[in-house]
Parts: structure tokens; sequence; C-alpha cells
């Protein structure tokens, strides 16, 4: 091999280590920037999933919860009390509805980080954006809690009529204000479900002579 040659052999592999420098650099600078755009994407849809709840959704489900568990308490006092067999399905019914939706609408709070409804509230005659919980005090039920038979088949139905209302009342005004899809979808389906219980209450309790 002359001298020429020899310096035109380290010329030509001078200039593609060169060329593999440049490209692991430039490989470097792309890998950089996709990074930092899947991290502000990430961040986007952090800040999205934070904002999907808005104050009527809050208020909807801290005014539901408690008058959900005083739905519940009045469908187990049916066990041993109720004579009709309607009634009877019908507390079964609501019970198998409202449990785990408590348990949903529990979760959404924490996840929320807002504070569950007082335990004091017990249920009964809660406030919530100026919604009182209609149909239902202690005094009722204890009165409920003391009779059985076409008494308690009676009673149950008055009060849970207008509970029922209340209940479709919150709802509506979260479907019309609440911006929480999974929030706004329960309150539809309260809205389906228990307005077509609360027909089927009104013809019982004709029925039963209330």
């Amino acid at each position: 091999m002359t001298r020429t040659t020899a310096r035109l052999v380290r010329l030509a592999g001078g200039l593609l280590a060169g060329t593999v420098v440049l490209a692991g650099c430039s490989g470097g600078s792309d890998g950089t920037r996709a990074d930092d755009g899947a991290d502000r994407s990430a961040g986007a849809t952090s800040s999205a999933s934070a904002t999907t709840h808005n104050e009527a959704d809050v208020a909807f489900v801290q005014g539901m919860l408690p008058h959900h568990e005083g739905a519940l308490r009045m469908a187990q006092l049916a066990d041993g009390r109720a004579s009709d067999p309607r009634v009877i399905d019908l507390a079964d019914r609501i019970e198998a509805a409202q449990g785990p939706e408590i348990e949903t609408m529990t979760g959404w709070l924490e996840e929320w980080g807002e504070p569950l409804p007082e335990e004091d509230m017990g249920g009964m005659d809660h406030g919530s954006g100026g919604m009182d919980m209609e149909g239902m005090s202690e005094e009722d039920m204890t009165a409920l809690d003391s009779s059985s038979g076409a008494e308690f088949d009676r009673m149950f139905l008055d009060m849970m009529i207008p509970h029922h209302q209340g209940a479709v009342e919150m709802a509506e005004t979260e479907i019309a204000d609440g911006s929480d899809q999974d929030a706004v979808e329960m309150a539809r389906e309260i809205v389906e479900s228990q307005t077509a219980e609360i027909q089927e209450m009104q013809t019982l309790l004709t029925e039963l002579g209330g």
C-alpha cells in the first residue's frame, strides 16, 4: 500500500467515525424531545382528570349518600314486617340497587378529595344545597319499625314515595349542573329507575287502600 493510499484509508475511517457520533447525538436529542412530549401529555391528562367534577357533582353525591342510606334503613325493616310480597320485592330491589351505589359514591368523594357526609346525619333530614330528604324523620322510622303487616306495607309506601321524589329532584339537578360523566350517568339512572318505582308504589298503595 502506498503512502497516498494509506492516507485515503485513514481519512475515510475518520469520516465514518464522525458520522456515527453525529447519528448518536441526533438520536439522543430526538429521544429527549419524545420523552419531554410524553411527560407534557401525561401532565395534561392528569390535570384533565383532576378537573372532571364540579361543585354540583360534590353536592349531589354528598346529598344522595345519606338519602340512599335512609332508603336502605327503610328497606331493611321490611324483612319480617311487610306482608305483601310486592312490598317485600320492592324493598329487596331498593336494597340491591342502592347498596352498590353508596359504595360507588363513597369512592368518588375519596377520589375527589371531598369529605363524606357527617355520620350523625344518619340519612335523616339532611341538607345539601337546600335539599331536604322528603318522607322520613326519626319519628317516622320509629313508627315504621313498630308496625307490621298491612300497616307496615302502607306506611312503607307512604314514606318511600316522597323519598323517591326527593331523589329524582336531586338527580335532575345533577343532570343539569354536574360535569362528572359518571355522576351524571348515575343521576340519569336514578331518575329512570325511581320514577318507575314511584308509579309502581302509587298503584300498589291504591290497591292496598292507602
